[in-house]
């Protein structure tokens, strides 16, 4: 394997893992890895598309869809677990990627109401505001 999937997978399992997403020095720790080639492997996934730096700090990950770095109004609780999604589709995305159930809890964009939707079973429940 590739070291740019390594640390991919780290990202990834890291995750999955603790509900956060690892910076550049502890992904780097992770592997035993330099920082210079981690950072060097975050740009290049950046480039793919599989992540996004955080703005003026390339060692951060803002985004490694379907999860988000900074909170979201899309909270998703799967078990004792919460993860930030980058919107609504990624909400979906993380119980997909996790192969869990889960709790999508987010506000109606119109009229601030909440809205929970459930997945189960790898399927979301029918809700009236979907």
């Amino acid at each position: 394997m590739d070291f740019d999937t390594s640390v991919k997978l780290n990202i990834y399992e890291t995750i999955a893992n603790t509900a956060r997403i690892p910076n550049a020095p502890e992904v780097a720790q992770a592997l035993g890895a330099s920082l210079e080639d981690v950072l060097a492997a975050f740009n290049t996934l950046h480039q793919k598309r599989l992540l996004v730096p955080e703005p003026g700090d390339p060692s951060h990950i803002r985004m490694a869809p379907p999860f988000s770095g900074i909170e979201t109004p899309f909270r998703v609780t799967v078990q004792d677990k919460e993860f930030y999604a980058n919107c609504a589709w990624d909400a979906f995305g993380i119980p997909a990627a996790l192969h869990a159930d889960a709790s999508v809890h987010t506000t109606d964009a119109h009229s601030g109401e909440p809205i929970t939707l459930e997945v189960r079973n790898g399927q979301p429940i029918p809700q009236p505001c979907v």
